[in-house]
């Protein structure tokens, strides 16, 4: 288009700048999970967890990764001999837990019309080392607390140093009973770094629900100042389209005996929580919050 010339006033004539107007973008940008990627244990059924990723999957419309690392097995030498015959027994064995483990995922998934993929590998890394590398092709890792030996390292990741490791929100499902879909869902507030980020982590599944309830369990004396904490993110979450309401409550007791009795209360499906805003070898040594939402009685969503 011509710029229209201006007079100057002095005798001179200058084309006037044309500045173009560019239409509003009235798109709604949303955030949502693209990808979730589906850790199963070896040597026990994963059923429950399964059931929860493929109707969160379907949900979504997302593409599903589904993962099974092992270690080789670890032998302790002393005085005795580990015969060949033995050490190839092992890895038959581990091998066929890794085919089962295919298996199960594909048997699982396979009518909800989802893209898959399989992901099952030998390594020499701790498993949530490796866990939280591969997870870079996913928005979020889907998993569950071990019902088989918890001390065998060369099949079970522990959660906990998955969810400091991972640089993606964990979602930890329950070995049995899961609730879902996720209707109802509490924000447990901290004001923290750990809490910020989950609760940002967690916005394609707050979208989805019908109820949110921003809790902070507060010291008495700081009550006042808890309800406006909690008040503003339940603001920020309304920014983004949910709408939420907040609620701070006066600590009694453990906090996490108090968050539990909290979360049936308010009939919870799920709980989303920064993970470890304490120092993690004290809640190692006299429990917490995290240790207690760990131990995989109700659907948790943790990022750190």
């Amino acid at each position: 288009m011509a710029s229209a010339p201006t007079n100057t006033g002095a005798g001179s004539i200058v084309p006037a700048r044309c500045v173009p107007v560019r239409p509003r973008n009235t798109r709604r940008l949303t955030m949502t999970y693209k990808t979730l990627m589906a850790h199963l244990g070896l040597g026990q059924s994963n059923s429950e967890l399964l059931r929860v990723v493929a109707k969160l999957g379907t949900q979504l419309g997302a593409k599903v990764v589904g993962i099974a690392p092992c270690q080789p097995m670890q032998f302790v030498y002393s005085d005795g001999y580990v015969g060949g015959e033995a050490i190839a027994a092992c890895q038959d064995e581990l091998e066929g837990e890794l085919r089962t483990a295919g298996t199960e995922f594909r048997d699982a998934l396979k009518a909800t019309g989802n893209l898959l993929e399989w992901r099952s590998s030998y390594t020499t890394d701790a498993l949530p080392y490796y866990l939280a590398s591969e997870a870079r092709c996913a928005d979020v890792i889907i998993t569950s607390v071990a019902t088989a030996d918890p001390f065998d390292s060369s099949r079970h990741a522990s959660v906990g140093d998955l969810v400091m490791r991972a640089g993606r929100p964990v979602l930890v499902v329950p070995r049995t009973s899961a609730r879902f879909p996720f209707e109802r869902i509490v924000v447990a507030w901290k004001d923290t770094r750990e809490a910020r980020r989950a609760t940002l982590d967690a916005l394609p599944l707050l979208a989805l629900a019908k109820q949110v309830t921003v809790l902070e369990i507060a010291d008495k004396p700081d009550v006042p100042n808890a309800t406006g904490r909690a008040e503003d993110v339940a603001g920020w979450l309304g920014q983004h389209g949910i709408a939420a309401t907040s609620l701070a409550v006066p600590a009694h007791g453990d906090d996490a005996a108090q968050l539990e009795t909290m979360l049936t209360e308010q009939h919870a499906d799920l709980v989303v929580a920064g993970a470890y805003g304490h120092n993690r070898l004290r809640e190692w040594a006299f429990g917490g919050v995290t240790h207690d939402l760990l131990k995989g009685g109700r659907c948790a969503l943790l990022s750190h």
